[in-house]
């Protein structure tokens, strides 16, 4: 009966032809990646946010740009420095002489789809001005409330080499993205490939040849899909016995939170639907469990001098714990 319930209210067909459209649209321009253009579209269905980390040259600000220009909705990148300021990134009021009176000039983090390139240049006065509206998808100026339209989703990029002139992101800013993809080299024959590609273009802009595929109003339906993926009672306890091990693990200073399991639940929803399913699997917990969980734990001091990584540690968590039947 409740499967029933489900089959009426949702269109996984309507959803399965526009995730299948999506990929081949930024398929046109990125070559490979197949992995974080999934976990962006699943992002998107998740109402969260995203922190994508690669070394420079691995298409991170292209494939956001690629991201909202499938997508029909508002965009705009900010790029951060070490001498922004939180109004250069919210905006400021400012005094009209007719009027008498100060008006709100709203700064570029009203819109869409907001791209912040390299997110740890900016010091902590910066970054603390994401806070609320990454939380709550608004601001709060001289006592004003301002909303942002919805679909609202922050892509950030950050350069794990380059230390000199960065800022830590604080931990309670981290817990803000929901995802944290890790963008690595492409592989000998990717690489043949984009070079024959870029080759092939004669110097036409890549994102010209992407088309607009999802509406703002569809993805707030998708949304509402999302919500009502089944998930076993079985599974919701897999997901916090993951995250309670992060918390007494020996090679972890600090565990996840609870808003980390609840990451990942939502997330696995929206993983399973964009895969066609109206069920979340073990498999999808375990494929979304890296990214949710790699920024959120801080390992013990010994370990990383060890050269131990967070995804090194979660993975073994994830072995050891028994997958429901």
């Amino acid at each position: 009966m409740e499967e029933n319930i489900f089959q009426s209210r949702v269109d996984l067909g309507q959803l399965n032809e526009q995730v299948k459209k999506i990929r081949q649209e930024i398929g046109k321009v990125i070559v490979g990646q197949e992995s974080m253009i999934d976990l962006l579209i699943t992002a998107i269905l998740a109402d969260g946010h995203v922190l994508i980390e690669g070394v420079p040259g691995v298409a991170k600000t292209l494939t956001a740009k690629l991201l909202s220009k499938v997508i029909s909705v508002h965009f705009s990148r900010i790029q951060f420095t070490p001498d922004l300021m939180p109004s250069d990134v919210l905006g400021t009021s400012v005094y009209n002489l007719k009027t008498s009176e100060f008006e709100f000039k709203a700064g570029p983090i009203f819109s869409n789809i907001v791209l912040i390139d390299e997110i740890n240049r900016a010091p902590a006065k910066t970054q603390s001005a994401l806070f609320e509206v990454m939380e709550e998808h608004q601001i709060t100026v001289d006592g004003t409330t301002h909303k942002m339209k919805e679909p609202y989703i922050v892509v950030a990029t950050q350069n794990p080499v380059e230390q000199e002139g960065t800022y830590r992101l604080p931990e309670a800013q981290l817990d803000r993205f929901l995802f944290k993809i890790v963008v690595n080299y492409p592989d000998m024959e990717q690489e043949v490939n984009i070079l024959s590609r870029h080759h092939e273009r004669q110097g036409v802009q890549p994102v010209t040849e992407i088309n607009s595929i999802l509406s703002a109003e569809q993805i707030i339906a998708f949304r509402q899909f999302a919500h009502q993926v089944h998930v076993d009672s079985n599974l919701v306890r897999y997901i916090a016995r993951i995250t309670h091990e992060t918390r007494n693990n020996p090679m972890l200073f600090l565990g996840a939170s609870p808003r980390a399991s609840i990451a990942i639940l939502v997330s696995a929803k929206a993983y399973a639907l964009i895969h066609g399913r109206d069920f979340v699997s073990p498999e999808d917990i375990k494929t979304i469990a890296l990214p949710v969980l790699r920024h959120r734990i801080v390992i013990s001091p010994e370990k990383e001098m060890e050269g131990v990584t967070a995804d090194e540690i979660i993975k073994q968590i994830i072995d050891k714990i028994e997958v429901p039947r």
